[in-house]
């Protein structure tokens, strides 16, 4: 630690969460003592402070963050923000970086069910204080996952990185921030945000902490295989007009196979005698031609749609309650 400053920063927790209540006092709890921890190694401000953002939870998860709030009346470190209806784990995670932005230092996010090692938040902090605005947390494994989540998720990084997308393969959305960093991801002001590409794009100086998954403590996963695959389309979309390009490529490539198809058809008709008059010219292009437009109009279709959202310039999320229990951060 000989490099790091004697200036402590204010650090806040920012964690989504979405029908969390069988866990989340625990999770507050875990955290809390974290915090705690943290404060007494000298390593942030006694002003530090954890956030929670529910994200239109249909259970009793913001009943049961309420009641932990008011037991920690008056310490200064929980604060809560309800959202009028879930938007999605990537915005209500916004949510949670735009209001805790201007009151810390130093701003950490990750998950509710506590699968994120905690343990490396120590090292995490020591390449901020070395001068790193964004530090990511990688997985160094991925036994937890199952073989096809896992081969998937490989699968998806490879695409991505064919695409030109810069990424952070193995990397979700437990990373520090520093305040600047922050500011600037609130800078980006599209509808459909996709938070981890951001990071990685926007060229702060940055470092990677790696880590193990831990396993769930309990509830279950939220993100279905729809939200996974949506995530991932923004992913894609968001930082690439690739599969724009591919529909040009895959007329050209059309073009060129039909002109050797039909070289063949009038060969076979000449010279072997061998095909049905007409059924060739007829079902095979209707077939090829009908498939590629199709899948061609649905392409173009998602980046209309996308184009649609954003022109509305509708807010990304609308805040229903805060509890707030925050305090300005100072120096130490």
């Amino acid at each position: 630690m000989d490099q790091i400053s004697n200036k402590i920063g204010t650090l806040a927790i920012v964690v989504p969460c979405y029908n969390e209540s069988e866990i989340i006092e625990h999770t507050i709890s875990v955290l809390l003592k974290k915090l705690e921890n943290l404060i007494d190694a000298a390593l942030i401000s006694s002003s530090s402070f954890l956030c929670l953002i529910d994200d239109g939870s249909k259970d009793i998860t913001w009943s049961l963050i309420e009641k932990s709030i008011e037991i920690k009346s008056g310490k200064g470190n929980v604060s809560a923000i309800k959202l009028a209806g879930n938007v999605g784990h990537q915005k209500a995670m916004l949510a949670g970086m735009e209001y805790c932005g201007g009151k810390c230092d130093i701003l950490l996010t990750t998950d509710a069910d506590l699968q994120d090692d905690l343990s490396v938040l120590e090292e995490m902090l020591g390449e901020y204080y070395k001068g790193s605005e964004v530090v990511f947390g990688v997985r160094n494994d991925r036994r937890l996952d199952s073989w096809w989540k896992r081969n998937t998720a490989n699968l998806y990084y490879h695409i991505l990185d064919f695409m030109g997308v810069k990424t952070l393969k193995d990397h979700a959305d437990f990373r520090l921030m520093s305040r600047k960093a922050v500011s600037s991801l609130s800078s980006f002001v599209e509808s459909n945000i996709y938070i981890r590409g951001i990071c990685v794009a926007m060229g702060f100086s940055n470092s990677i902490v790696y880590y193990g998954r831990q396993a769930r403590i309990g509830g279950s996963p939220k993100y279905s295989l729809s939200k996974m695959f949506s995530l991932g389309w923004d992913g894609i979309t968001s930082f690439s007009v690739f599969p724009l390009r591919l529909i040009s490529l895959l007329g050209l490539f059309v073009f060129l196979g039909s002109l050797v198809v039909a070289v063949r058809i009038v060969y076979a008709s000449i010279y072997l005698e061998t095909t049905v008059p007409g059924w060739s010219s007829i079902v095979l292009p209707i077939f090829l031609l009908g498939g590629i437009q199709l899948l061609s109009l649905g392409v173009i279709g998602e980046y209309i749609a996308k184009t649609y959202i954003e022109t509305k310039r509708r807010p990304r999320y609308l805040i229903d309650k805060v509890l707030d229990g925050v305090k300005e951060p100072h120096a130490e």
